[in-house]
Parts: C-alpha cells; structure tokens; sequence
C-alpha cells in the first residue's frame, strides 16, 4: 500500500475536459480516465464532447473501417 498518494500535475497552458465533473479544466485536475485533452483553448476544451462526436460519426462513416460489411464480402 503506497504511503502517498501520486498528484496529476498540470501544466499551465493545457486544457482538459472533465467527464466526470463535466468541466472546463487548465492542466489535469482530475485522473486521466475522466479526461479529455489536452487542447490548445480553454474554447476548444469546452467543444470536446461535440468534438468527439464529430470524430466518431466520422469514423463510423469511414468506409476503410467497416469490418464485415457485407458489401465487402461480396467484393
């Protein structure tokens, strides 16, 4: 059992978006696992669930990524 607990240092300048808390952060506050980032703006932080959801439809589209598509098997 760890005597100290390790502390997320942050770093000035780096903006993360909390899952959890569903916050803007400047350098990690929270743990990694309820994190987005880092980002460049404290703006881009606050746009990153739309930002993953625009990556993710994206990737969803993405017909290099359609494992088992039956329009390939019949390619």
């Amino acid at each position: 059992m760890a005597l100290f607990k390790k502390r997320t240092v942050g770093k000035p300048g780096e903006w993360y978006y909390c899952l959890q808390h569903q916050k803007v952060e400047e350098g990690p506050e929270c743990p990694a696992k309820d994190r987005l980032g880092p980002y460049a703006s404290r703006e881009a932080a606050a746009r990153a669930i739309e930002t993953a959801r625009d990556r993710t439809e994206d990737w969803e589209n993405d017909p290099r990524w359609r494992d088992g598509d039956k329009r390939d098997a019949q390619d």
